[in-house]
């Protein structure tokens, strides 16, 4: 307060100045007692108002780029300056009770809506074109951490997360415990212990005991270290590591998405990226481009590999928009990266066992009268919002803390979200599914 204060007189001061002028005048001149005391009130009541409106102007000026939702504080002043002059100044009393009540409505609603989850929206960034196979090891290891975290320094950050969506599940720290999937520090290493383990069967796909035996119709097995990666990339469920199934099935099937299939959808090129930081931020010589391609195309039938279509960011980096809300549902929920997490009703391929099941027109109601709940959502509407902007705000049983982005916010347009929410709202578990796009 002290600050706009201090902006307000510097703002004002020779109008102030002024004023306290006058106020002065009017005493040396007015004769009539009644009148001079009366002038004298109004005058510093004149001083007051202005000096409200100029700690309004100052707030605006210091808030207008911030998010810290106190502009419509401004709107407060106003208001309060507007009902003043309408009492004291009876010439112009309707006038300004008319624009105080103006006031008042618009710093209401500006209020709520400052109260409001804020999303970010806007055009896409620039489209940047990668060459990964012209790429040295380390440019190519600085792209794989971008779409691993969304960023170069990030891996070490909790809670960021790239277009991959590996920190979901994965632990990427040595000694860091990984309740989903496992923890890939040392990867390089383990995987050639991997091939050993009794379940693996090498060579011998028919033989395995997991769900799926292999990728697609003669794609064999992984016979080195990076084969292993790239299988478990394109096949989770061809060797479940132990202890890291889905429940109920013997680690038979694993709750990994394929992640050069929707949502994620990553290119051979990015993949290889991906494998080479691993490679590299342990000091480790990773295998060339060519060679980490060839380990994927062992295991992704042509059809099946993902093409860069023409527009489309091969650098998958993480501040791209997701969505921005005039896809088809299916789609939208696919880019948006809800299908590989959670179970979604009516949406194709949202199958994933990672997050909890979004009957949000039933859940939400409950958690909002949950004792342990902390937010501050009122509607289930709201309850949506806060829960894709801010995760942490309510986590439910059995689903550890920070498994979910939390930068939607920049991710999604209002568009996206709103359609989402909309959507996530109408499903009522015993009821029809709503209609989508």
């Amino acid at each position: 307060m002290g600050e706009l204060i201090a902006g307000a007189w510097d703002l004002g001061w020779p109008i102030m100045v002024m004023l306290v002028g006058l106020l002065v005048y009017f005493q040396a001149t007015i004769k009539d007692p009644v009148t001079k005391k009366r002038a004298t009130f109004q005058t510093a009541i004149g001083i007051l108002c202005m000096f409200l409106v100029l700690i309004a102007v100052s707030n605006y000026t210091a808030n207008f780029n911030a998010a810290t939702g106190m502009l419509p504080v401004s709107l407060v002043m106003i208001t309060a300056m507007a009902f003043i002059m309408g009492l004291y100044f009876p010439n112009i009393s309707a006038l300004m009770k008319i624009g105080g009540f103006m006031f008042f409505v618009a710093s209401a609603l500006s209020g709520y809506g400052n109260w409001l989850p804020q999303v970010e929206g806007g055009f896409p960034p620039p489209v940047v074109k990668l060459d990964f196979q012209s790429m040295s090891a380390q440019q190519l290891g600085d792209e794989g951490e971008k779409l691993i975290f969304g960023g170069i320094g990030q891996s070490k950050t909790q809670g960021a997360i790239g277009k991959g969506q590996c920190p979901l599940c994965h632990g990427f720290q040595k000694g860091f415990l990984s309740e989903r999937a496992p923890n890939l520090f040392g990867i390089p290493a383990r995987a050639a212990e991997q091939l050993k383990a009794p379940t693996y069967h090498m060579n011998d796909a028919a033989s395995r005991t997991t769900e799926q035996k292999e990728s697609f119709e003669g794609s064999g097995t992984a016979i080195d270290a990076q084969e292993y990666i790239a299988e478990s990339h394109a096949c989770p469920s061809c060797f479940v590591v132990p202890g890291f199934g889905v429940k109920g099935s013997n680690d038979t099937v694993s709750p990994m998405p394929r992640i050069h299939k929707p949502p994620i959808s990553l290119q051979l090129g990015e993949l290889a990226a991906v494998d080479t930081w691993m490679y590299t931020r342990e000091g480790v010589e990773s295998p060339g481009y060519d060679a980490i391609v060839t380990s994927y195309e062992k295991f992704i039938p042509e059809a099946d590999r993902p093409k860069a279509s023409e527009g489309d960011e091969e650098g998958g980096a993480g501040g791209d928009i997701l969505a921005d809300g005039s896809e088809p549902h299916d789609t939208l929920f696919a880019k948006a990266g809800c299908t590989a997490c959670h179970t979604i009703p009516g949406i194709k391929d949202a199958t994933g066992k990672v997050g909890p099941e979004l009957w949000e027109g039933t859940n939400a109601p409950k958690r909002i009268k949950d004792g342990g709940y902390a937010g501050k959502a009122k509607t289930t509407k709201e309850y949506i919002t806060e829960s894709i902007l801010d995760p942490s705000a309510y986590v439910v049983t059995d689903y550890p803390d920070d498994q979910m982005p939390k930068d939607f916010g920049v991710k999604l347009t209002g568009g996206a979200l709103s359609k989402i929410v909309d959507y996530l709202a109408s499903l009522e578990e015993g009821k029809p599914l709503p209609p989508k796009e």
